[in-house]
C-alpha cells in the first residue's frame, strides 16, 4: 500500500503489532528512522509524513488538528489489519489522540497511546507562536533543541523549514478538546521534567483522557528528552507491547 502520508522505512512484515509514529511541530517521518530501526522487526512502523515539508514540501499544510487527524484515520485503515500502537510527541501527541478517537468510532481499538512531550488535550495552549517573528521562532527552535545546527545556520533549510513550523504552531496553538470522550485504550504519558512548554503536572492530566489504564514516565531532560532516551524510550514500547499482548 503507497501513501504519500506513511513512511514505512523498514517493513516488518511478520510482525504482530504496528507502530504508528506522528511527528512534532515543523517535524518530518524522518525523525522516527533511528526508532523504525531499532522496533524493526518486532513491530511494523508507520511514520506519519504531514504535507507541507520534506517531498510533500508543495503541498498546503493542514492548520487544523482535527482535519489533520480526519485524513490521517482514511490513510490507517487500510493498515488495521494488524493492532495499532499510536505514539506522538508534541504537536504529534495531539495528532494522535485525535486519530485514536477517530479510529475508536471506527470499531478499531489501538494497542495503546504514547502521549509524549505534550500537555493534556483538557488544558487550552496558552503560547500563541504561531504569531511570532521568524527570528522568534528561530529562538523558540534554539530554546527547544528541535533542529540541529545545520539548520539553523542554513538560511536555506531555514527558509523550508519555518512556513511548515508556523503552520504547525497555528494548529497546535488553537487545539483544545476537553469535551472528548476518554479513550477506551491505555495512555502512557512521557516527559521531561525540565520540558519549558509541558509542565510535569499538566502531562500528567492526560489520565482523564481514558477509561483503562494510564501510565508516566519522567525522564531527566527537557522538551526533546527522547534525544537523550532513545533506549529507555524503545523499552518503554516493548515492554508495554509486551503487556498488552500477553492480555
Amino acid at each position: 500500500m503507497r501513501s504519500a502520508w506513511i513512511r514505512r522505512f523498514h517493513p516488518a512484515p511478520e510482525a504482530a503489532v504496528r507502530l504508528v509514529c506522528f511527528p512534532h511541530a515543523g517535524g518530518a517521518a524522518t525523525y522516527y528512522h533511528p526508532l523504525s530501526q531499532a522496533m524493526s522487526p518486532h513491530a511494523d512502523v508507520l511514520a506519519i509524513q504531514y504535507p507541507g515539508r520534506q517531498d510533500r514540501l508543495a503541498e498546503p499544510c493542514i492548520e487544523d488538528i482535527p482535519t489533520l487527524a480526519d485524513r490521517l484515520v482514511a490513510e490507517l485503515i487500510p493498515w488495521t489489519d494488524r493492532p495499532l500502537l499510536l505514539f506522538g510527541h508534541s504537536m504529534g501527541a495531539a495528532v494522535a489522540f485525535e486519530v485514536a478517537l477517530r479510529l475508536e468510532r471506527h470499531g478499531v481499538l489501538p494497542l495503546g497511546l504514547f502521549a509524549s512531550g505534550l500537555r493534556a488535550p483538557s488544558l487550552r495552549r496558552d503560547r500563541r507562536m504561531h504569531l511570532a517573528t521568524d527570528a522568534e521562532l528561530i529562538a523558540e527552535l534554539k530554546n527547544l533543541n528541535a533542529a540541529n545546527a545545520t539548520v539553523l545556520a542554513d538560511e536555506t533549510l531555514l527558509g523550508m523549514v519555518l512556513p511548515a513550523l508556523r503552520s504547525d504552531y497555528r494548529a497546535i496553538d488553537r487545539y483544545h478538546n476537553p469535551s472528548a470522550l476518554p479513550l477506551r485504550c491505555p495512555i502512557v504519558a512521557l516527559t521531561g521534567d525540565a520540558d519549558p512548554v509541558a509542565d510535569t503536572a499538566d502531562v500528567e492530566l492526560w489520565a482523564r483522557h481514558t477509561s483503562a489504564s494510564f501510565r508516566m514516565r519522567i525522564f531527566p531532560g527537557g522538551h526533546f528528552f527522547l534525544d537523550d532516551h532513545a533506549e529507555a524510550v524503545r523499552r518503554e514500547i516493548r515492554e508495554h507491547i509486551r503487556v498488552v499482548s500477553a492480555r
